[in-house]
């Protein structure tokens, strides 16, 4: 049986951490919420603690603090109000937490995860920046602190949840011989169809029409590029220990098969549901235990069939980078996700057009790459070098035409 659990919710304000709260009010005899952080959206805190009754909250200012109590109002018990990045790294390793819900957006999450795998908290992971620019730094800091790692984006969470109990104790895990591939499902985006000789005049509004959901706009245009799913190819690597050889990215339009695990006696184990993030949370806050999520049935009959295909890399060229910076080192991965952030921002903002996304990317690692090699084994380290990636970036959107 589970022990009771005390979560601190790093991003309560997000989607995933407003999934998360709705899970665990869902069990108050097996969890409550012992924190809460936002950056913005006081208000919206304000009414979360109204309801869910922390110990704790981390909001950035004193301004924010301010603006928070003055939203709290009277007649509410008053948590005890911390302040700052460093507050956020405190709170996540405090002795009362036994699980941290690591869902800030962003390389603002890095010090608060990194505190926690130190402490050997239970960590949910839910922001991607630990792993893809931190890797092995997270990596090394989850196993010497004895930490529990549990992989919440929908993707990982299925690979996690078709692996077997020994496996998954021991995530981050090197790479187990009865597994013959991962197999990551993606949608295709908005563009799956479309001739490559077409991208060049794709406008935003084209690229953050997603056929399946309705997401934030820089989310949407690294769907349409499938930067997003590179991106999960090399989290992949690190929570798994598979090589990018070993891990396989399918277009699947109809999204209810999440992704698959092959072993390698021929069987694939795949994990399906409603597209709902409520059912990998509750997975995480169940410590593989099954609980309730409020996620809704998921009706076989009526998805009439399910379709894959192999990604196309004329149409899709960001997602073979990302094959490409897996195999090459953690300073092209860092890269990778630095310079398409920035030239994702150009593109919503209409300064570069969407074919120079890949472009910037390509030609940031490069010149990134070729600079004096650098050792990442501090998190100031990875900051430097992602904050050259970035500048890289920009000087190079800046040319773009």
């Amino acid at each position: 049986m589970m022990e009771f659990q005390r979560v601190c919710v790093l991003g309560s304000t997000g989607s995933i951490g407003c999934s998360t709260l709705d899970v665990i009010a869902r069990h108050p005899e097996k969890m409550n919420v012992y924190a809460l952080t936002a950056h913005r959206s006081m208000q919206q805190l304000a009414e979360q603690v109204r309801v869910h009754q922390p110990t704790v909250v981390v909001v950035p200012t004193e301004q924010a603090a301010t603006e928070f109590l003055t939203y709290l109002g009277q007649g509410v018990a008053k948590p005890e109000v911390r302040v700052g990045s460093h507050a956020l790294a405190q709170t996540a390793a405090d002795t009362e937490v036994t699980t941290v819900m690591a869902a800030i957006v962003g390389a603002a999450c890095l010090e608060p995860a990194l505190a926690a795998a130190s402490a050997g908290k239970r960590i949910l992971l839910a922001n991607k920046e630990a792993l893809i620019t931190a890797g092995q730094v997270f990596i090394d800091a989850v196993k010497a602190g004895n930490a529990e790692l549990i992989p919440i984006d929908s993707e990982h969470s299925a690979i996690y949840q078709c692996l077997p109990e020994r496996i998954r104790r021991d995530v981050p895990s090197p790479a187990d011989s009865t597994i013959r591939r991962l197999l990551i499902t993606a949608s295709g985006g908005p563009f799956r169809t479309w001739a490559p000789e077409l991208l060049s005049a794709v406008t935003p509004e084209q690229a953050c029409a997603h056929p399946n959901w309705s997401m934030g706009k820089k989310i949407s245009v690294d769907s349409a590029t499938m930067v997003n799913k590179g991106l999960e190819v090399i989290e992949a690597h690190w929570l798994f220990g598979m090589p990018a050889d070993q891990i396989q990215v399918l277009v699947h339009p109809q999204s209810m098969i999440h992704s698959m695990v092959e072993y390698v006696d021929g069987s694939i184990l795949a994990q399906l549901g409603q597209p709902d993030m409520r059912t990998p949370i509750a997975y995480g806050l169940g410590c593989a235990e099954r609980i309730q999520s409020g996620v809704g049935l998921l009706e076989l009959t009526s998805l009439g069939r399910l379709d894959f295909e192999e990604p196309d890399f004329q149409r899709f060229p960001c997602l073979k980078l990302a094959f490409d910076a897996l195999r090459s080192s953690q300073a092209a991965c860092i890269t990778l996700n630095a310079a398409n952030e920035v030239a994702v921002e150009h593109f919503l903002n209409r300064k570069i057009a969407y074919t120079d996304i890949v472009k910037v990317i390509a030609e940031s690692i490069e010149k990134i790459t070729a600079l004096p090699s650098v050792v990442l084994n501090s998190l100031e380290a990875v900051l430097h070098l992602d904050q050259q990636a970035r500048e890289q970036a920009r000087s190079l959107c800046a040319v773009t035409v």
